[in-house]
């Protein structure tokens, strides 16, 4: 992860106020350590604004009939207390959970026949579209985001492509890996435990400080070296980097070469420090993801709280500044006791947030580029158990989408009277992956390749969604 620090002052040659923004793991150019977060055979960016994505997980999975699938005819033991409401589009409703998410459903897509989780407790799936043990040999299968940064990123970037923002399960369990595509695909981590604190299960703990300090990086713009003398540096490094090239064939010398030059720029531009901080923003903008009320129900030791809310925004100004992917969290949804107390809280927390992003968006003329997904690695059982919880439930589960040129205002799929079993429409969450591809302007069907050079197509499963085209 790393580590931003706020509030020192560094000056480029130019005589522009830069802020020291990050600490990282082994030492660089002047201080400069991004080990192969940067690196990738990029192709140059676009000419117009590029297309972006928001991967919103719903850490634990969230409860569908409690949010966007009521089932008021269900039995009295496995039905949801909260009641259906109408939304601005005649005949899809939500529950009373959802009342902001209602007031713009004429700008969202509703999947409610999700199929096919591996079940796994972590967000790699959502973050793939393929079940963990895929290609697991040679690495597994990559995360979107990292395929877009191999595929669109250029060592010319001053921000990186994919941003993970995940805090939870999603972080320990390390859900957006670059797999066969090597470490330098990697998302760039930035640690925002001060800013939003997620207290971790007693075992996560543990998984966490078991990954020992290669799974933690800092990165450090030292304010005492000029700009001038980090450029000899790099120049010095470029040069070691030729000898080198001259014993390596493979080519892995220059994805290193291309990773330090985007290092460099990244660290010297300032537009990913300014970014990052959320206390620049203008306090109308922040009163929007501020919610006014606090919410009713209970607020478990790993559930947030109304502050969660700002990663949305923090989202949205990572785009804004030119990154193609944010990947972000919102905990805790596994609600094996508690259910509906804990469902009061986080149910309008996310409804809350997603209106927010979705109309701040909207308002600034990003939406149209910028595609919006929430869900989580499954649904929730029908039947309540004896705590008064919903336990796992692969069988079927929930999404929410908006932008990007998308279709408005729609339901996708259904389920029984229970929410627990899809009847119409399954769709898998392969055929949600190569839809984000499309939406992203990737083929599907691109062949990338593994460190060996062996070629792999993109998505082998799944197909874009007919009724997102």
């Amino acid at each position: 992860m790393i580590n931003f620090e706020f509030g020192n002052r560094f000056r480029n040659c130019s005589g522009i106020s830069r802020r020291t923004f990050l600490s990282a793991g082994s030492s660089g150019i002047a201080g400069i350590s991004l080990p192969m977060l940067l690196a990738n055979d990029a192709i140059a960016g676009q000419a117009k604004r590029p297309k972006s994505l928001i991967l919103i997980h719903l850490d634990g999975g969230p409860p569908q009939m409690d949010l966007i699938d009521p089932k008021p005819q269900a039995p009295s033991e496995v039905r949801s207390p909260f009641s259906p409401i109408s939304t601005n589009v005649p005949g899809i409703h939500l529950t009373e959970l959802m009342p902001q998410c209602s007031t713009i459903a004429d700008r969202l897509v509703f999947l409610r026949s999700l199929v096919g989780s591996d079940g796994k407790h972590h967000a790699f799936q959502c973050q793939s579209g393929y079940h963990e043990k895929e290609l697991k040999s040679i690495g597994g299968r990559p995360a979107i985001g990292c395929v877009v940064k191999h595929l669109k990123s250029s060592p010319n970037d001053t921000v990186p492509s994919f941003i993970d923002l995940m805090q939870g399960r999603p972080l320990v369990r390390n859900s957006a890996r670059p797999g066969f595509l090597g470490i330098g695909c990697k998302p760039f981590r930035p640690d925002i435990s001060d800013l939003w604190h997620r207290e971790l299960e007693p075992g996560m703990k543990g998984e966490l400080q078991r990954l020992g300090a290669g799974h933690k990086t800092a990165l450090k713009l030292n304010p005492n070296v000029p700009s001038e003398r980090m450029i000899e540096r790099l120049h010095l490094l470029k040069t070691i980097d030729r000898f080198e090239k001259s014993l390596d064939p493979s080519g892995s010398m220059i994805a290193m070469d291309q990773f330090h030059q985007q290092a460099f720029r990244v660290l010297t531009s300032g537009a990913f420090s300014n970014a990052m901080d959320i206390h620049s923003e203008d306090p109308k903008v922040v009163a929007k993801y501020t919610p006014p009320m606090k919410f009713d129900g209970t607020q478990s030791t790993t559930s947030e709280g109304p502050e969660a809310i700002l990663k949305f925004m923090l989202a949205r100004r990572l785009i804004e500044a030119g990154v193609r992917v944010v990947s972000l969290s919102l905990s805790d949804f596994d609600t094996h006791s508690s259910n509906n107390q804990r469902m009061k809280n986080l149910g309008p927390l996310f409804d809350f947030g997603f209106h927010a992003l979705i109309t701040d968006l909207e308002a600034r003329g990003m939406l149209e580029d910028t595609t919006v997904l929430a869900w989580g690695e499954f649904g929730r059982t029908p039947k309540v158990n004896d705590k008064g919880g919903r336990d796992h439930w692969p069988n079927a589960s929930m999404a929410i989408m908006a932008g990007g040129g998308l279709p408005q205002g729609i339901v996708i799929g259904a389920t029984d009277r229970e929410a627990g079993k899809v009847t119409e429409r399954p769709i898998s969450f392969a055929d949600v992956a190569s839809t984000l591809y499309r939406q992203m302007n990737i083929d599907p069907q691109t062949m990338i390749y593994d460190q060996t050079g062996r070629p792999h197509m993109l998505m082998s499963e799944g197909s874009v969604i007919p009724e997102l085209t």
